[in-house]
């Protein structure tokens, strides 16, 4: 293991270490991460003894500052792009009511012992008497080859001690592509109510990192299968399904969005795009609806759906800022660039839909590309040609009009001051019809050919032009 201590860090590090007469090891992700052959810049190192004091050592042999928290008994510092965390060995006990432990000085094998995974668990000494000797009681070299998650100690005691490690299980699968043991996956069905004394928070740090994993559906698929998510995210199980009437069927909502989301995944890393992936069909069960002669229906599922984005990021504690209205805003145009991929692509449905995306159309396209999940595979292949016309219109229009962020070429002050009129009803008139002459193509997006419009349209309300303005 020498080889993967060659940052002047460590020999730093060891060279304290001996002044002080302490046991060192880096342990955790750092060393999963030299066998999944993955850079990391953090660090964190285990000292038998007082990890604070190591660290205020260390601080001032690497020349930097060191954070101190003393409640968690953890400190930290930065060295060129390396984040290092220090922390004394431990053994902990738990209550029933909190996952906060109950912590004592201990050994390296405690320390092992408390942590979530084997995989999590190796150690790398860092003292000269066996500089780079790998410390792995429970295998987790083997259990990386196996790409299995399994846990230290019986994972009943794992989970019921500190049930977030439910998700972290079920995100490390995820992001790793592992399969969790069958022993701890059963431990996760039977204490999943435990998730409860967890804050939302922490429950959501992890979710979001399954769904930034690779294949988020690894990790949606386990926390479906454990009864994970009918507890945190309820309304994504009600898409789970299908019903028949008169031998018709729709398709299975649930697995149609895991199957999207992943589509999404290939294709972006952006978190919000992957929510409005998971948000997209979230209506489909309280606006379903069967019609004897088309069968199964969904309809408005797009604008109910855009009307449950805040209540459930709010359920959630997800930001209700302009991430929140990106989410909404492409869950309640998802249907639009497909209506228009069906039929002939007019300019005037690109146009309003430019105008109704802004800055946003291509990650709306995004998702309706990956939306294309249907098995008839002529299906599939139509409409994505068909969203190739759809995407070089959008080009063109966007060219020619300038619609993307529309800011109208006559605002309601030039209306008042044109016809020596105050606000009122007859300025928004002539404002909505500029808006949908431009959209529908029948005047230029110009100033000229708006105060124009604006003049003939005024005449038809009995207004008439008193001032000229430029």
């Amino acid at each position: 293991m020498k080889q993967h201590l060659k940052n002047p860090l460590f020999r730093k590090l060891n060279k304290l270490a001996d002044e002080r007469g302490v046991e060192t090891y880096v342990i955790g992700g750092f060393v999963r991460d030299i066998f999944l052959k993955r850079p990391s810049k953090d660090i964190d190192i285990l000292i038998i003894g007082n990890g604070i004091e190591f660290a205020e050592a260390a601080a001032t042999v690497l020349k930097t500052n060191v954070s101190v928290f003393k409640n968690f008994g953890t400190a930290m510092l930065r060295f060129k792009d390396l984040e290092i965390e220090f922390v004394g060995a431990r053994k902990e006990s738990y209550r029933t009511d909190s996952r906060k432990p109950i912590v004592e000085n201990g050994t390296l094998e405690d320390d092992q012992f408390r942590r979530d995974f084997t995989i999590n668990a190796m150690a790398i000494s860092l003292n000269t008497s066996n500089f780079g000797a790998l410390v792995d009681p429970f295998h987790g070299v083997d259990d990386l080859k196996e790409k299995i998650i399994r846990t230290p100690l019986n994972p009943t005691e794992t989970f019921s001690d500190d049930p977030l490690r439910m998700m972290r299980a079920i995100r490390f699968a995820s992001q790793l592509n592992f399969t969790i043991e069958e022993k701890a996956f059963e431990a996760i069905k039977s204490f999943k109510e435990r998730i409860s004394i967890v804050s939302t928070e922490r429950i959501m740090d992890e979710l979001n990192k399954i769904i930034l994993s690779p294949k988020p559906s690894i990790g949606f698929n386990y926390l479906f299968d454990t009864g994970l998510l009918h507890l945190i995210f309820p309304q994504m199980t009600e898409l789970y399904g299908v019903e028949f009437i008169n031998s018709k069927g729709h398709k299975d909502n649930f697995y149609h969005t895991l199957e999207v989301l992943d589509n999404i995944a290939e294709t972006s890393n952006d978190l919000w795009l992957r929510w409005a992936a998971i948000l997209h069909d979230i209506a489909k069960p309280t606006t379903k609806r069967f019609d004897s002669d088309h069968g199964w229906t969904f309809h408005g599922h797009e604008d109910r759906g855009a009307r449950m984005v805040p209540k459930i990021f709010t359920q959630l504690k997800l930001p209700l800022n302009e991430k929140m209205k990106f989410v909404q805003k492409l869950v309640q145009l998802h249907l639009r660039p497909i209506v228009i991929a069906q039929d002939v692509v007019t300019d005037s449905a690109v146009r309003r839909l430019l105008f109704d995306a802004g800055e946003d159309i291509e990650a709306l396209m995004l998702l309706c590309h990956a939306d294309v999940t249907t098995k008839n595979e002529y299906k599939k292949k139509k409409y994505r040609n068909n969203f190739e016309l759809v995407k070089q219109k959008l080009k063109d229009v966007e060219e020619r009009d300038q619609i993307r962020n529309w800011q109208p070429p006559i605002s309601g002050l030039d209306i008042m001051e044109t016809f020596g009129i105050k606000a009122g009803r007859e300025v928004g008139i002539i404002k909505n019809q500029i808006r949908e002459a431009i959209l529908e193509g029948e005047i230029k997006n110009s100033r000229g050919d708006a105060m124009s419009y604006m003049i003939d349209k005024g005449k038809e309300l009995g207004l008439f032009q008193k001032n000229t303005i430029i």
